[in-house]
C-alpha cells in the first residue's frame, strides 16, 4: 500500500483521500491546543504560507490521547487555531493516532518511520523521563509518543522523515524546503 491509499476524516464527516495530494510534499502532524508544543502551530502556519504555492500541504490531525491536551470539539479546536495562530491549512477530525482506534493512516506512518529518539537537550530529557515512568520499553515501540509528532511525505508519496515534537522547527522547515 502507499500513502495515497489512505484518507482522513474531516470534522464534517467527509473523507479526504491523500490521492488528492499526489505530487505534493505533505507534512502530517498530530496536534493539541493545550500542550507545551502548541506554539509549533506558528512555524507550521508560516511554512504553509511560504511554501503552499510551491507544493506543500499540511494535514493537521488534532488528537486528545496525550494528557487530554485537546479537550475541545472540532469546531472549538478550529476556532482556537484560527484566532491564536491564524491557521489557514485544513484541520481534520480529532482522531486517535495510537491504539486500536488509531486512524489507519497512522498505522501506516508508524510502520514506515518508527521512533528514533527525542534527540538531545533539556526537552528531550524531560520527554524521555516522563515516558519511562509509564513505559520502560517505550523506545522500542513505533507509537506516537506525544503531540506534534510530524511526518514528511515527498512528492513521490514516500514517508521520508519523522520528527518528534522535540525537533527544532527550523530543522523541520529546512528538511521540507529541501523537498520543494
Amino acid at each position: 500500500m502507499s500513502i495515497y491509499d489512505y484518507s482522513v476524516p474531516t470534522p464534517k464527516g467527509e473523507e479526504i483521500s491523500l490521492r488528492d495530494y499526489e505530487g505534493k510534499v505533505i507534512l502530517i502532524v498530530n496536534t493539541a491546543t493545550g500542550c507545551g508544543f502548541t506554539p509549533h502551530y506558528k512555524p507550521i502556519e508560516q511554512m504553509y504560507e511560504d511554501l503552499h504555492d510551491k507544493g506543500l500541504e499540511v494535514i493537521d490531525i488534532p488528537c486528545n490521547q496525550f494528557a487530554g491536551q485537546t479537550p475541545g470539539t472540532d469546531e472549538e479546536i478550529h476556532e482556537f487555531c484560527q484566532l491564536k495562530y491564524k491557521t489557514q491549512f485544513p484541520q481534520m477530525k480529532k482522531s486517535d493516532v495510537n491504539g486500536e482506534n488509531a486512524l489507519p493512516l497512522y498505522k501506516f506512518l508508524k510502520e514506515q518511520k518508527g521512533f528514533e529518539g527525542f534527540g538531545k537537550g533539556p526537552t528531550a530529557l524531560i520527554m524521555s523521563k516522563m515516558l519511562k515512568k509509564s513505559d520502560k520499553d517505550y523506545e522500542s515501540k513505533p507509537d506516537i509518543k506525544w503531540n506534534f509528532t510530524k511526518f514528511v511525505v515527498d512528492r513521490n508519496g514516500n514517508v521520508v522523515k519523522r520528527f518528534e515534537p522535540t525537533a527544532d522547527m527550523k530543522e523541520v522547515r529546512a528538511f521540507v524546503e529541501s523537498l520543494i
